[in-house]
């Protein structure tokens, strides 16, 4: 009887020590539910507070996307490179009179005014060094004119002295008259910057092309 009594009263114990902890988890739950619900009560709280000061709000207007197309190349100066062809073809004349300012010697040759023998004299002797060549000959006249024309004025811009034209020797012109091998002598006598030429030496074209000096930069 005592056995039975005592094995109840274990029983009971237990019972309320599950009741009790229970209880506890209840309480637990419900104090973290509490705590939640004041978090949540002032973040409304606070976000209603932030609303009224800042008053009605409107989403911001996207501005409408433009899609740029690449940078165009710049534009080609043709008409300045027009201007400077006529300009160029006015200054070069294929009526002016060379005779009177021509060397005539066994080579012929050209000097300016206040330019010394001595100048042709090395020119031909092959003292200054060749830097640039044009080739002119199978060229019209006007097409010769206007590269010969270029071929000085770029070669003087960069600060060349001694350059060598090629105009050949005419012998496939009419008549085999050296029609270009004069215009030529005509027209360097023209350009500002030629100082001087004589005839090439044999291994440097002999009758079929000049040897040329040209003024320094700046003058």
């Amino acid at each position: 009887m005592a056995s039975k009594s005592s094995s109840s009263l274990k029983t009971l114990s237990d019972l309320k020590t599950i009741q009790r902890t229970l209880a506890e988890q209840r309480e637990r739950e419900a104090a973290e539910a509490a705590a939640r619900a004041a978090a949540e009560k002032k973040r409304l709280a606070e976000s209603d507070l932030f609303s009224r000061a800042i008053g009605a709000t409107q989403p911001l207007r996207r501005k409408a996307a433009v899609a740029l197309s690449p940078e165009p190349p710049a534009p080609i100066p043709v008409q300045h490179q027009l201007d400077e062809q006529r300009v160029m073809r006015e200054s070069i004349s294929d009526d002016f009179d060379v005779t009177t300012l021509l060397d005539v010697d066994d080579a012929m040759s050209f000097r300016r005014p206040g330019i010394g023998t001595d100048v042709t004299r090395k020119l031909r002797a092959g003292e200054w060094s060749i830097q640039r060549e044009v080739d002119l000959h199978g060229l019209r006249s006007d097409e010769a004119r206007d590269a010969l024309g270029a071929f000085v004025r770029a070669a003087h811009k960069a600060g060349v002295r001694c350059v060598r034209v090629v105009h050949g020797k005419g012998l496939g012109s009419p008549g085999k008259q050296p029609v270009l091998k004069t215009k030529t002598q005509r027209w360097l006598i023209q350009k500002n910057e030629v100082l001087a030429f004589v005839q090439a030496k044999p291994a440097e074209g002999g009758a079929g092309a000049l040897v040329v000096l040209l003024a320094p930069v700046g003058k």
